[in-house]
């Protein structure tokens, strides 16, 4: 015989009292799972470039790798080769081509650096006089050079080459992390290429835990702020480049090709391409060639002047998101983060800007 009852036995119709939250409980469950978070991090940060890199690239060109397989007869696998081979020749190409071409030329490059060196600084052409606004500072300033001593002149520049000597060192000193970093986003980058639905309906799911259906918009709104950033910035760097490469050659400059390289890492970096135009206009006027440096110049100028044309255009293809947010997010973690803040920048301003949105907008619903 079962002599136990229930409180509802005794008291029939009073419920159960809830039992009164443990503050130490949720106090050591919240620290524990903040412990872990940060183990992961620790363990994952040799990686954490290799994987944030992977993403980026694998979103920025995930609808061109559909299409590719589409086109494959579904053969995934196919896809995946033809996509790395690409990746490797747009990313490792340009490197090949400068490397080569240095090598190449490396005996007269050092004939030039050798007549450069002995050479004295001639006096200004008449022309440069002429040009408006600087002319007669650029012209005064260039005959206090030329009026300068061999040795003075070392000396003023013995600290600035110097200065360049030790950064050139450190950047060849990483040269090897940099390759090992290069491999694991490779391999990344075909995991991801394998697995993408499963890794995006991941994603979508932990966001749909998070924030509901306003977590899963705003993990679409972050593929779509990717797309637009990579088809803006590398698209315009690429246009600017080949037309950079193109008015080179035409005007005779040597290395077109090198410098055409340049130009596309200083416009992805948002350098610009003047930083590489203007001394090869300069080389052609110093060479007595002003024809061609005056075409140069111009082409210069509306090489420069393409991406306020073509990369909003871009952009907007990619994603309904105003420019001036993708702009400051691009500018903003380029230099706080380096060259991956292009793309995490506008990622992050461009969520909370429509995370705000729907926060404000839910007052009116309230309403």
């Amino acid at each position: 015989m079962d002599l136990r009852v229930s409180r509802n036995d005794i008291m029939p119709g009073m419920s159960r009292p809830l039992p009164s939250p443990d503050l130490a409980r949720v106090t050591l469950s919240v620290l524990v799972i903040g412990l872990l978070v940060f183990a992961c991090l620790w363990i994952l940060q040799p990686f954490v470039g290799a994987i944030v890199w992977a993403s980026m690239l694998v979103i920025a060109t995930w609808p061109s790798f559909l299409s590719l397989e589409a086109r494959l007869g579904k053969r995934r696998w196919l896809a995946i080769l033809l996509m790395t081979l690409v990746m490797l020749l747009v990313i490792v190409l340009p490197v090949i081509v400068a490397v080569g071409t240095i090598v190449g030329h490396v005996d007269e490059m050092t004939d030039w650096v050798r007549t450069a060196a002995i050479t004295p600084v001639p006096p200004p052409p008449a022309w440069v006089s002429q040009i408006p606004l600087v002319g007669v500072k650029l012209a005064a300033e260039w005959q206090r050079l030329a009026a300068t001593s061999h040795d003075e002149l070392m000396t003023q520049a013995a600290p600035y080459l110097i200065t360049l000597a030790e950064w050139f060192a450190g950047k060849i000193g990483g040269l090897g992390l940099l390759f090992v970093q290069f491999l694991l986003t490779m391999a990344i980058t075909l995991l991801l290429y394998a697995t993408g639905e499963d890794a995006a309906d991941g994603v979508l799911r932990f966001a749909r835990r998070l924030a509901g259906d306003r977590g899963e918009q705003a993990m679409v709104l972050a593929g779509q702020a990717i797309r637009a950033v990579a088809l803006g910035i590398t698209g315009t760097a690429l246009a600017q480049s080949l037309a950079a490469g193109v008015g080179l050659f035409i005007a005779g400059v040597p290395y077109a090709g090198v410098l055409m390289s340049m130009v596309f890492v200083f416009c992805m970096v948002q350098l610009g391409p003047l930083i590489v135009m203007v001394p090869a206009v300069g080389w052609l006027y110093w060479t007595a060639h002003p024809a061609w440096a005056t075409m140069l110049l111009v082409w210069s100028i509306l090489v420069a002047a393409l991406d306020n044309v073509l990369r909003p255009l871009l952009i907007r293809r990619g994603a309904d998101l105003p420019l001036p947010l993708i702009f400051a997010g691009a500018l903003g973690g380029l230099i706080g983060l380096g060259l991956i803040g292009l793309f995490v920048g506008p990622v992050v301003l461009a969520v909370s800007y429509r995370l705000l949105q729907w926060w404000v907008a839910d007052i009116d619903a309230d309403v």
